[in-house]
């Protein structure tokens, strides 16, 4: 199977078909069978296939609409899928194929959900093209759907989602009918509740979609009593009212509350979650650090079938094993996925996996197995097995092969973290002077990271003349940091030149600096 781009044929991943045909399938039926696995990309790419062999998403004048039935959801799962890349793609291959076969150069017969769901990829994060949207937005003005309100209103998300607020608001200002949903959105996304609850409270009737809106506003927020507050009132939930919280609680650093949420939606409304869920929730258990509560997820999730089909969630869990811990069940578990199954994230895992424990060697065999299998790594891979090597006590030399390997047959060039894992091995050794160097050399403002590495060195080898040319270059990057104020303060107090730590000292009282306090875990 391929899709065009730019007229040229991109290969897509082939899986194995399943034993049950769908040559006698009716096109409700088949409809049905997508929308019923929209989150399983095995079955979405045998249907794909399947439609292509059968001629079912040829778009003749004629008949269209059964067509239409099957291409508009299948671009809805690439839409929303791992993938969105592909939906374009789709799109763009059936106008092609449309002009190719009609003589007499008709438009194609797409509708209003086409391109609601082809807006919807523009608004996937996952989606590396942010620009198309905008030319879809013009193809909407030529086509006539400005009266629209769906797709109106999925513009103004689509311009909210890449941060462009004033077109959202353009969009918005013209539309000739606004959704109160919309409204609500808009207004929780510039912070003004007070509008928000109004219109809410004035709706006569509220759908499940303005009830997820308003709470992922109240989350995104963090108004999390009240979001919890409105989700309780909420006649229906679902799984999507559930996840926006945990994964709200998640992302400020509330693991305990996430997994409560996570809990209650399970064991209370009998909510099954969606791999969206699982994604929110694990990020909470590796930083809660519970290896039985990351086990039983994993359970729960095999039970329930998400492994087999979304990869993920298989990528998140050999993370979260790796992150509680345990770097053996996270080595067992990717061991266990089949090598077709693995994708560029699952190997970059594992290395970073083993580095993060300090396995160096381990880490080296898994990158070397990777390209044998033929993937190319990308930048955080590279990040991922340098970092290994340095923490790992590997030699310089194996270290230098990998970036040496990354500049010339990658062609990836070096940026500062890279530059920095080379600046942390040479610490490392004791060769401040080499790491100094190489410091110096990076060509970038944002490496404050880097001389801050090497003033830690400093520290250990105390080493106070390459300590003040370090500070004095930090504080050209960042005044503002407490921590190394403190760190050049002690490193004069270790060499007996305590005048100096005292003028550090009172240096941070006069630029107003403070140092966060430290802090532990206890779980």
């Amino acid at each position: 199977m391929f899709l065009f781009a730019s007229g040229r044929p991109i290969a897509c991943r082939s899986y194995p078909l399943l034993k049950r045909s769908y040559t006698n399938l009716s096109v409700q039926q088949l409809q049905a069978l997508l929308g019923k696995n929209e989150s399983n990309p095995r079955i979405t790419h045998q249907l794909h296939s399947h439609f292509i062999t059968a001629g079912l998403l040829l778009l003749h004048q004629k008949q269209n609409s059964g067509k239409l039935l099957l291409f508009n959801p299948l671009l809805r799962c690439y839409s929303l899928g791992e993938t969105p890349l592909r939906a374009y793609l789709l799109y763009d291959q059936l106008q092609q194929l449309h002009f190719f076969s009609d003589h007499e150069k008709r438009l194609p017969p797409f509708d209003s959900f086409t391109y609601l769901f082809l807006i919807k990829t523009t608004s996937n994060p996952r989606f590396l093209y942010p620009m198309l949207g905008i030319g879809i937005h013009g193809l909407t003005l030529k086509l006539g759907f400005e009266f629209n309100v769906y797709v109106q209103t999925a513009l103004v998300g689509m311009y909210l989602v890449v941060g462009n607020r004033v077109d959202a608001y353009k969009v918005f200002d013209e539309m000739p009918e606004r959704s109160s949903t919309a409204l609500v959105g808009m207004y929780l996304v510039v912070g003004n509740r007070v509008d928000a609850y109004k219109v809410f409270d004035e709706m006569p009737e509220r759908s499940s979609v303005t009830w997820n809106v308003i709470i992922t506003g109240l989350t995104n927020l963090g108004e999390f009593e009240k979001a919890i507050f409105l989700l309780e009132k909420m006649p229906n939930r679902t799984v999507v009212s559930w996840t926006t919280l945990i994964d709200g609680y998640a992302r400020v650093n509330k693991p305990k509350e996430a997994i409560l949420m996570f809990w209650r939606m399970v064991a209370c409304d009998a909510i099954n979650p969606n791999e969206i869920t699982i994604l929110a929730i694990l990020p909470a258990v590796w930083s809660f650090g519970d290896l039985s509560m990351c086990g039983s997820v994993h359970g729960y999730v095999v039970k329930t079938g998400f492994v087999p089909c979304d990869i993920r969630v298989t990528n998140s869990l050999i993370d979260a094993y790796a992150k509680c811990g345990c770097i053996q069940s996270s080595l067992k578990f990717f061991m266990e996925v089949p090598n077709v199954r693995k994708n560029l994230v699952t190997w970059t895992t594992m290395i970073s996996s083993f580095a993060m424990h300090g396995m160096g060697k381990e880490a080296v065999n898994i990158f070397k197995d990777m390209e044998r299998l033929g993937l190319k790594p990308n930048r955080v891979t590279m990040i991922s097995v340098l970092n290994a090597c340095s923490h790992g006590g590997l030699a310089e030399e194996e270290f230098l092969e990998f970036f040496n390997k990354m500049v010339s047959k990658y062609k990836i060039t070096p940026d500062v973290k890279h530059y920095g894992c080379l600046v942390d091995m040479l610490r490392r050794k004791g060769r401040l002077e080499e790491a100094e160097k190489i410091a110096l050399e990076i060509p970038s403002d944002q490496k404050a990271v880097v001389w801050r590495m090497l003033l830690g060195a400093c520290s250990v080898y105390d080493d106070p003349e390459m300590a003040e040319r370090v500070t004095k270059k930090l504080m050209e990057l960042e005044r503002g940091h407490g921590g190394d104020y403190v760190l050049m303060s002690n490193i004069f107090c270790g060499t007996g030149r305590f005048t100096d730590a005292q003028r550090f000292r009172k240096l941070m009282d006069v630029r107003g600096v403070a140092k966060l306090p430290g802090h532990s875990q206890v779980t």
